[in-house]
């Protein structure tokens, strides 16, 4: 388990984030079409997965909007963002903000994404979705850059992950 944080409040996640060096565990999630994907139906292609809570908070907004204005300077590259939100509420989030440079991914069917990638939150308010995280794979799906943000409400270094990504 590792110590994180929600506005300065003490909160665990179930395990750790994979670290440089780690292969990411592969995943099954929802897209906005209600298709299973996969993190083997992205290989091939370095990936940025940022994780969030919900679309729907502050953070976790302007976070997806960042990375899909960062997106453009790294056009090879596949930035994800992976949410509790339904694939409905993702698909409306994009066309109200214009994040078409992400690619959203829904945990609706199972937290097994989270636990897998240690990050589902185990205590608190937010018990059950998953931490603030942002990791870099290669193209072999191997972990380059790893973040757990130490308190939800904080914003991801940007700079360090994007740097990771070219």
């Amino acid at each position: 388990m590792t110590e994180i944080a929600l506005d300065g409040h003490p909160c665990t996640t179930n395990g750790d984030l994979p670290g440089v060096g780690d292969m990411a565990p592969d995943f099954s999630l929802g897209d906005t079409n209600l298709n299973d994907v996969s993190l083997s139906d992205f290989s091939g292609r370095k990936k940025l997965l940022s994780i969030v809570p919900s679309l729907y908070t502050g953070v976790c907004a302007t976070t997806t909007k960042k990375f899909n204005g960062l997106a453009a300077k790294n056009p090879d590259a596949l930035i994800l963002i992976v949410s509790a939100d339904l694939p409905f509420a993702q698909a409306r989030f994009c066309g109200v903000e214009n994040t078409d440079s992400v690619k959203t991914l829904s945990m609706m069917r199972s937290r097994k994404f989270a636990k897998d990638y240690g990050v589902l939150i185990q205590d608190g308010p937010f018990a059950g979705i998953a931490a603030r995280a942002v990791l870099v794979l290669d193209q072999n799906n191997k972990v380059i850059y790893s973040e757990l943000v130490p308190d939800i409400g904080q914003e991801p270094d940007y700079d360090a992950a994007m740097a990771a990504l070219d």
